[in-house]
């Protein structure tokens, strides 16, 4: 893992088009500004981590070839 310190008003990039800027700093909140190109998508990682949960639950309840033969011969 890389550490960088960065204060209000600093900025990190990463690759050639994401730049995480340092906005605020109040006790032990900060405030973050993300520029990234549309496509990409940007989650807290507790959101993010909500998300392949629920990608990971959905794959487990796909309709098995069997489930599906007898939908076809309905």
């Amino acid at each position: 893992m890389l550490i960088l310190s960065r204060r209000k008003g600093e900025s990190i990039i990463i690759g050639d088009n994401i730049e995480i800027s340092v906005v605020d700093v109040q006790g032990d909140i900060i405030k973050l500004g993300i520029n990234a190109p549309r496509s990409l998508s940007v989650h807290r990682k507790e959101i993010y981590d909500e998300i392949q949960a629920a990608n990971r639950e959905a794959l487990q309840n796909l309709p098995t070839a069997e489930q599906l033969k007898k939908l076809q011969d309905i």
